[in-house]
């Protein structure tokens, strides 16, 4: 067993995980964040408030339904 090459490897591995990705988003890739986005901020009274009264930038609608807030 090779032990400077299984370094070398994990070293090369752990360099291209750490490059970030430059690939552009696609459509699915930003639902999928507004998404996650969304259900994270589910209980907060502004998100109810912003979900409510669409304040939004987004051309879809919110996907999380809270119920009624009344």
């Amino acid at each position: 067993m090779d032990v400077e090459r299984i370094i070398d490897e994990i070293e090369q591995l752990q360099e291209m995980f750490e490059a970030p990705d430059i690939r552009p988003l696609s459509a699915s890739d930003l639902s999928a964040a507004n998404r996650r986005h969304d259900e994270m901020l589910a209980h907060s009274p502004w998100f109810r408030l912003w979900q409510r009264y669409g304040v939004c930038c987004r051309t879809e609608s919110p996907v999380v339904q809270l119920g009624d807030v009344d």
